[in-house]
């Protein structure tokens, strides 16, 4: 009888192993290339509107999203972005080492697309540590002049093609605004998604943004450019390098010039200029600044003709703010209550000076130029700055950003008296100076240096 009681028991025990180790295997996660695609085909291959989602373990999601307007395979560890259009079909350099698709997956690759299709097939190299949604829509972004030794073609060197997607959209605007756009972006918190906003108060946003102006960075430069073959940026920080370096009318010589924050420029023109053709800014740390450097002059951000205000969305506040300006409103809700966006951008702010920067564009640039390990760390707002001129510009000079000699200058290059510099946990300057000094030494921008 004993016997039989120790069967059982051990048949038991058996039998919930195998239940277990069933359980685990079935929660394995399997390489996007080894899932056959062919099943995804349809005879004509065109008005699909469906969604196969696959659920991997750990967290990861590998999608197939397929409607009227966007096509994006989601692989966990590696994902590019190429770009349909009528005739000719966008793709991502492979890798070295990289295997290629499988037969099916070239198959749907190669298939015709319907005009404005945006397709995310082809594997590179995996990027470490863990990325946080390496996918991407994608826009035709075509350069704005013909100049010859442009930045988006070095960017397109062997050195940065793993990392560079020359489709990734800058901005958001109107058109973005769509419940299949906000069921994708919702997943992903802060300056990454819409994970802090609801459907509504996006909408009530974004469709404001529905001129010309509102989708290029360098709206204007048809009337600016003057013939000009090159469109030169230049990105200010506001680093003490900067001081006493008599760069300001340097710096006012570019067609357009970058700052952020905390830029202070009456008393300090002969060293950082006295022009801003765009301000970016999160509504945090514009009123921040504002509270933390009143004293030393910063009022507010700068006020010109020229000027164009560009949101780093962070929170609900920074769409709150677009809403406000574009409506010429008092502000609905949030710290800024009743506030009056006149106050901040003065009388003539209209919805034509506003931009507001893509999440995909964000997460790109920490996924693939400032890859970390911390939940916690997000690209500071003047790198953000930075790489999007690199983006959008031909030619780009950075000047009070963060060298290797740090140590010899103040914090701002407004401080009557040394400060260091403080590192805070949310941000790796480190990180940020390293890439610096590898764009600079790639010939990708020009960093100001100096002993």
């Amino acid at each position: 009888m004993a016997y039989q009681r120790m069967l059982l028991c051990f048949l038991a025990i058996s039998g919930l192993l195998s239940i277990y180790v069933l359980c685990v295997s079935l929660e394995m996660w399997v390489p996007w290339r080894m899932a056959d695609v062919s099943v995804l085909q349809t005879a004509n291959n065109s008005r699909l509107i469906r969604q196969v989602t696959l659920h991997l373990s750990q967290g990861f999601l590998a999608a197939l999203r397929i409607n009227s307007k966007v096509l994006s395979i989601r692989d966990p560890g590696a994902s590019t972005t190429t770009t349909a259009g009528p005739d000719r079909l966008w793709r991502a350099p492979t890798s070295q080492g990289t295997k290629h698709p499988t037969t099916a997956a070239k198959r749907l690759t190669t298939a015709k697309q319907a005009p404005g299709v945006l397709l995310s097939t082809q594997p590179v190299k995996p990027t470490k540590p863990d990325l946080i949604g390496n996918w991407y829509r994608a826009e035709d972004r075509r350069p704005q002049t013909t100049c010859p030794d442009a930045i988006f073609k070095k960017w397109l060197s062997k050195d940065f093609q793993e990392r560079f997607i020359p489709t990734i959209p800058v901005l958001q605007w109107a058109e973005h605004a769509t419940p299949q756009e906000y069921q994708r972006l919702k997943a992903f918190p802060g300056t990454y998604g819409w994970g802090m906003l609801d459907y509504q108060n996006l909408t009530a946003s974004l469709s404001l943004l529905n001129l010309t102006a509102n989708q290029r960075m360098l709206d204007d430069w048809d009337v600016r450019g003057n013939g000009s073959q090159c469109i030169r940026c230049a990105v200010v920080g506001n680093g003490g390098i900067l001081n006493d370096s008599r760069k300001g009318a340097e710096i006012d010589g570019h067609d357009y010039v970058f700052r952020t924050n905390g830029a202070i420029l009456k008393g300090f023109e002969q060293d950082v200029g006295s022009r801003t053709t765009h301000y970016i800014f999160t509504t945090n740390t514009m009123r921040n600044s504002m509270g933390a450097y009143h004293g030393a002059g910063f009022l507010g951000p700068p006020q010109s003709k020229e000027t164009r205000y560009v949101f780093l969305p962070a929170s609900i506040r920074d769409y709150l703010l677009v809403k406000a300006v574009a409506t010429h409103t008092q502000v609905e809700q949030g710290p800024e209550k009743n506030k009056n966006p006149s106050t901040y951008f003065g009388e003539d702010a209209s919805t034509e000076k506003l931009k507001i920067f893509h999440p995909d564009f964000v997460r790109y640039l920490r996924n693939r130029f400032l890859p970390r390990f911390r939940d916690i760390y997000r690209p500071t707002t003047g790198c953000v700055m930075l790489l999007a001129a690199l983006h959008t510009c031909d030619q780009v000079n950075a000047y009070g950003f963060i060298t290797p000699n740090f140590r010899n200058f103040s914090d701002h290059y407004f401080d009557k008296k040394y400060h260091k510099l403080i590192f805070y946990s949310n941000h790796d300057f480190n990180l940020e100076m390293n890439l610096w000094q590898e764009l600079h030494k790639a010939g990708i921008m020009r960093l100001y240096m100096r002993p």
